[in-house]
């Protein structure tokens, strides 16, 4: 179990890291280099995220709530765990655990096998690979969220930023390409009625292409027009592993 749950830790932390971006003011001064023709769309939808960031910031450390984090290898689901979170005065999000869910019942033996010795030593050295490749997953995510103000200026000088058709109605997804790694993909969907956020895609990998990590996230509002990451879904495809972090139960301090 002490191997499960460090594996699980470090998992949770790559995932966890996303729940922080939302504090960021990202994007000053993004724009230029983004073409005549869309410059000025492109600002304006800039300048209305980040306002709405600023403050639905502001609005949401008013709340407590449930963050529930599921773990999953190869679709089986390995841990559960249930936190009480709520801003300190700070704005550091504080979490307390409220008890994980049990674990699957150990299979009975009837004695020591032979080789038992050699079998826990193969598992050890799985759990720590695993342990180091989920290392560099978190490495990976955090260098996309929060998003630095430097990287989407450069991706806009560059070329790689645009304001695309709207995916549904009322949503304008803003999309930076070769954001960290050529080939990867940073896209913001934006409510534009509501000005918030709507969902947080980042399609990325680890070394080779075909190591992929994919970072999705849903927004959904409370009654009061508040904003908040409804569900956060991390898969590390190459290794079979899926985090998922739902966030629940929300109500005023």
């Amino acid at each position: 179990m002490q191997h499960t749950n460090q594996f699980a830790k470090v998992v949770t932390t790559a995932a966890a890291l996303l729940a922080m971006w939302p504090a960021s003011t990202f994007a000053q001064d993004a724009g230029t280099g983004a073409g005549d023709a869309g410059k000025g769309a492109f600002q304006a939808k800039v300048g209305e995220l980040k306002q709405s960031l600023a403050a639905n910031q502001k609005a949401i450390r008013q709340y407590t709530w449930t963050e529930t984090t599921q773990i999953s290898l190869k679709g089986e689901v390995k841990k559960t765990e249930r936190k009480e979170c709520r801003y300190s005065t700070d704005g550091q999000v504080i979490k307390t655990s409220l008890g994980d869910a049990a674990p699957p019942p150990a299979q009975q033996g009837g004695g020591r096998r032979r080789g038992g010795a050699l079998k826990e030593r193969v598992v050890e050295k799985k759990v720590d690979e695993m342990k180091d490749y989920m290392e560099d997953v978190a490495a990976l995510v955090k260098q996309y969220v929060p998003p630095e103000p430097e990287k989407i200026q450069a991706a806009v000088q560059n070329g790689k930023a645009a304001l695309n058709k709207e995916s549904a109605p009322g949503i304008a997804e803003l999309a930076f390409t070769d954001y960290v790694i050529p080939g990867d993909k940073l896209a913001l969907s934006f409510n534009t009625e509501a000005k918030q956020l709507a969902a947080v895609n980042v399609d990325s990998y680890l070394g080779k292409e075909k190591d992929t990590v994919t970072l999705a996230v849903r927004f959904a509002a409370l009654s009061d027009g508040v904003n908040y990451p409804a569900q956060t879904v991390l898969v590390a495809k190459a290794k079979q592993i899926q985090v998922t972090i739902t966030n629940s139960g929300y109500s005023k301090q």
